[in-house]
């Protein structure tokens, strides 16, 4: 069977480039970077000059980003260490931020680090109220701020530079969760004003197990992870050298041509978009769904009420395609999604995201929608 993955959300398949530049290392340079001998040294080299192709590509400089093992202990560490750092007992967040910030915050709050958490109001489509944040952050003493650019479940859009402008305005920290969007979209952070923001390389056709941090210069905080003096004594551990090169490779990879990239892939989730409102009754997309307003690579269906909702993933699967999703809460045993929830979707009709990347096909799609029109026929009123 030839599979069609639309799960790229999740995950992405590592560009072959990608492999090569990481394969070359792994044969070539097995130095510990933080030894002073020959071998060494050219394995810090490596990583410098991955940190600079980085760094370069924001605008940046090299000093302010920092090798994590991903996007969760990048989110992590800017919450944890942002809010110890200037001691801020107030947070802001959304309801619909992934776990790794959500729980984070949670957690501080728990342990008396914070004493208190705002969740800012958001309406149907997971959009922000811009008002409301802006009376958060005026009726608080100082307060860090969350909220990532765009979700990872339904794919609206966050405005950086409308959050930014209000963190300087309330002198707020402000953290955006860009794991979803790096790569995707440039991200100048000499013009937004945000102090950290995060990467995880397997979203962008990386390798897993490796991110980065960046941490606006005007602002120092202290490690998350104490150990030896890696990363310019902000992370403690031998630095993963393969991981590191191969996601400088694939965010160079994804700045070239990524205008050209962006319109092939809003082209496909557009094309799917259409096609099932055309086959299929009263269906419906959670999130935003125009161009300007939602990630180009995830596209959010809503189906209509059916009976076994929960096995038309599983039966997408064995059918050979791979996507994801879920639906709201509707029990005390189906904790369900907690964005479908936050954003008040129907419990009873199941969501299932579809996530696109450049390797996806129009002809693929139109499979998938002779197959879900086949499911939903099956199931709707059985």
């Amino acid at each position: 069977m030839n599979r069609i993955y639309l799960d790229n959300a999740a995950t992405t398949p590592i560009d072959k480039e990608v492999i090569a530049a990481m394969t070359h290392v792994m044969e070539n340079f097995y130095g510990n970077p933080s030894s002073i001998h020959a071998q060494g040294r050219e394995v810090r080299t490596l990583i410098e000059r991955s940190r600079k192709t980085v760094s370069s590509l924001l605008n940046a400089s090299p000093a302010e980003i920092f090798f994590t093992s991903g996007g969760t202990e990048a989110d992590n560490t800017a919450i944890r260490c942002g809010i110890q750092a200037f001691n801020i007992k107030h947070a802001i967040t959304s309801k619909i931020e992934h776990h790794a910030v959500e729980h984070t915050l949670e957690m501080l709050l728990k342990q008396g680090i914070i004493e208190k958490l705002s969740f800012v109001n958001i309406d149907s489509k997971g959009n922000i109220d811009y008002k409301h944040l802006e009376e958060l952050l005026s009726t608080n003493d100082r307060s860090f701020v969350s909220l990532m650019h765009a979700n990872n479940e339904i794919g609206t859009l966050t405005d950086m530079e409308k959050v930014g402008d209000l963190c300087e305005k309330y002198d707020a920290i402000y953290h955006a969760d860009t794991v979803q969007t790096m790569g995707h979209y440039k991200h100048d952070v000499k013009k937004l004003k945000v102090h950290f923001l995060v990467c995880a390389a397997h979203k962008l056709h990386g390798p897993k197990g490796v991110g980065f941090l960046y941490v606006n210069s005007s602002i120092k905080i202290a490690p998350m992870i104490f150990g030896g003096a890696q990363e310019r004594n902000m992370r403690g551990g031998t630095e993963n050298v393969y991981g590191i090169v191969g996601l400088a490779k694939a965010l160079e990879l994804a700045y070239t041509d990524m205008e050209a990239h962006q319109s092939y892939v809003q082209n496909l989730k557009d094309y799917l978009k259409n096609r099932l409102k055309e086959e299929i009754e009263d269906i419906s997309f959670n999130g935003e769904t125009d161009a300007d307003k939602s990630l180009y690579t995830v596209l959010n269906v809503s189906f209509p009420a059916m009976e076994m909702a929960d096995m038309l993933l599983f039966n997408l699967d064995i059918n050979g395609i791979s996507a994801s999703g879920g639906s709201a809460c509707s029990s005390g045993s189906n904790i369900g999604s907690h964005v479908l929830n936050g954003i008040g979707a129907d419990p009873k009709r199941p969501s299932v995201r579809f996530s696109f990347s450049k390797y996806n096909t129009i002809e693929e799609l139109d499979k998938v929608v002779e197959e879900v029109k086949k499911l939903v026929a099956q199931n709707v009123g059985a």
